[in-house]
């Protein structure tokens, strides 16, 4: 990318330390570190909107551009990793953030430089391992899962996988509950803390496992059929990030609440694009959960 804007750099960076804000309402910031979606139902735009409506003031770094809409994913191309690292200097050291979501990273060497910039952050991290899209499009590259699990992974409060990225990342198969569990203990003991495996239809039911440090919960939703499902993974992580920057710390009561905020999202009668309808973020509310 071309350099637009020239500007007088600061030769020496704060301590990571120094990047948290405040945790109260009036000072409660999220930063999304993630790709972009053009059409706006995932990525970062769906971040940010999910910040904004939980009342949270929300940033962005771009880690990879889409050329997207609900139908396809048609191209994707990587922003430079030292581009992303000034992005993230940039943001993190004007505006402190009380939680950090990181989403799609794309590259093992765009993992080891955010990594890089987060060791330290004595904010909430939730890692959402984005590796494929909902339409089916790879969205990393190279030798990924490495520096992923041994430098990204141990940052985590909490880390969000679907099945597919849990096999991935635990490297085990994952056919049945009793594999999912282990498969969430095995992603812990690489070193995050939390993990919310989101298994999927099962008995007519959508099924979560929330390991919470030492207990595992099951937690389950009726199975809606519904075609919003565009940015579901997104902004389920997103909820989550924005009710850490609002100072929300008890993680079972946090997840129950979001999965019932996405059942509700999900039943919207707005319908936007031809394809995977995108999740209707202005259904959302953390009205109900108390600090």
């Amino acid at each position: 990318m071309n350099n637009l804007l020239s500007t007088n750099k600061s030769t020496e960076s704060p301590s990571l330390t120094q990047w948290v804000g405040d945790t109260n309402l009036s000072n409660a910031v999220a930063l999304t570190i993630a790709g972009s979606d053009p059409s706006g139902g995932a990525g970062l735009q769906a971040d940010l909107k999910t910040f904004q409506q939980l009342g949270v003031y929300g940033m962005s770094v771009v880690t990879l551009l889409t050329v997207q809409n609900t139908q396809q994913v048609s191209n994707l191309q990587m922003v430079d990793a030292s581009f992303v690292v000034e992005q993230l200097d940039a943001v993190l050291t004007d505006i402190p953030p009380t939680a950090i979501k990181v989403g799609a990273l794309g590259s093992s060497e765009m993992v080891t430089r955010v990594s890089e910039k987060l060791r330290g952050c004595i904010a909430p991290i939730v890692v959402d391992p984005v590796m494929v899209s909902k339409h089916g499009h790879s969205l990393v590259a190279g030798d990924f899962l490495l520096p992923f699990r041994s430098e990204l992974l141990p940052l985590a409060y909490l880390v969000t996988p679907n099945r597919f990225e849990a096999e991935q990342l635990a490297g085990q198969s994952i056919t049945d509950i009793d594999q999912a569990r282990n498969a969430v203990r095995a992603i812990q003991s690489i070193g995050t803390k939390n993990v919310l495996l989101k298994y999927g239809a099962i008995d007519n039911q959508y099924l979560c496992l929330l390991a919470n440090e030492d207990q595992i919960f099951e937690l389950r939703q009726p199975l809606l059929q519904s075609g919003s499902l565009h940015g579901t993974g997104c902004v389920l992580s997103a909820i989550i990030t924005a009710a850490l920057a609002l100072g929300h710390r008890d993680l079972r009561k946090i997840v129950d609440h979001v999965m019932g905020q996405l059942s509700q999202a999900l039943n919207s009668d707005a319908r936007f694009g031809h394809g995977v309808h995108p999740v209707e973020t202005r259904e959302l509310s953390l009205s109900a959960l108390t600090v």
